[in-house]
């Protein structure tokens, strides 16, 4: 019963609301969330030679399936990672700097930035930091490639 209740109170986008009939004037259809369903797992980031190397694992076997076809299609995109806290981004990571390759795992895949440069791998690595300081602290962190989201974390 509470299904149909807030079935009839909900408007559905491009449909006119009791008010907008009452007035005469149509009113602008609703817009809806962009919303996306990505796999959740378990992110580690370690720093490696010329960057760092992020490793994302999924211990269900759908989810592991699904973020490794996304990395898949996704491949030659950009890569970023965005901590969130609350819905807020508290920090965002743009591996613009370096050169991104994802490797498959048995459990998920794991994405390697790295760079010729010392300053570019200085910046790389300090990313890497900023991130797992954000998730040790509460953070959601979601990898994307391409803008599009591949996976998200909770520490």
């Amino acid at each position: 019963m509470t299904t149909t209740m807030m079935m009839d109170r909900m408007t559905m986008p491009g449909t006119m609301t009791n008010q907008s009939m009452a007035s005469g004037m149509p009113t602008m259809p609703q817009m809806m969330p962009n919303m996306v369903m990505v796999p959740r797992c378990s992110m580690k980031i370690v720093k490696c030679e010329g960057g760092i190397k992020i490793m994302a694992m999924c211990d269900d076997p759908t989810a592991c399936t699904m973020m490794q076809n996304l990395c898949t299609m996704m491949a030659g995109g950009m890569c970023s990672l965005c901590c969130m806290m609350n819905g807020m981004m508290v920090c965002c990571c743009n591996l613009t700097m370096g050169a991104c390759k994802l490797e498959m795992m048995n459990n998920g895949c794991c994405l390697t930035c790295t760079s010729g440069d010392d300053n570019c791998c200085a910046m790389i690595q300090s990313c890497g930091d900023c991130l797992m300081t954000c998730m040790e602290s509460g953070c959601c962190c979601c990898m994307m490639i391409g803008g599009t989201p591949v996976c998200c974390c909770m520490c």
